[in-house]
């Protein structure tokens, strides 16, 4: 008996370890000009400009279905770029909002 539990707890870890992977394939991409990512940024964020975003995100990332978490001050350059982003067939795209909602999102301090 308390090897079958150990074999199912096993399994359970394994599976649970799996979607971990997932989490870690989103990308955070900083749309700000490098002005303001200088002033302030999130450690190991991309930074494309929204005007750049398209041909940029095709070359890093070319899988249509990559998740992408994008932001900037207060949401609008963010959404411009999401909607660039959606025509260009990229299919799991967001607009976080600004660089402070990303953080609270991820629970990253200030």
């Amino acid at each position: 008996m308390l090897i079958h539990r150990s074999i199912a707890a096993l399994v359970a870890l394994i599976l649970a370890l799996g979607a971990l992977p997932a989490l870690a394939d989103t990308v955070w991409v900083d749309v700000r000009s490098s002005l303001e990512h200088k002033i302030d940024n999130i450690e190991g964020d991309t930074r494309i400009s929204h005007s750049d975003i398209v041909p940029e995100i095709e070359k890093l990332y070319p899988d249509r279905d990559t998740s992408i978490k994008l932001y900037c001050r207060s949401g609008g350059r963010a959404g411009k770029a999401e909607e660039a982003l959606r025509a260009a067939g990229y299919t799991d795209v967001e607009n976080v909002g600004g660089i402070g909602d990303a953080r609270k999102r991820r629970s990253l301090a200030e």
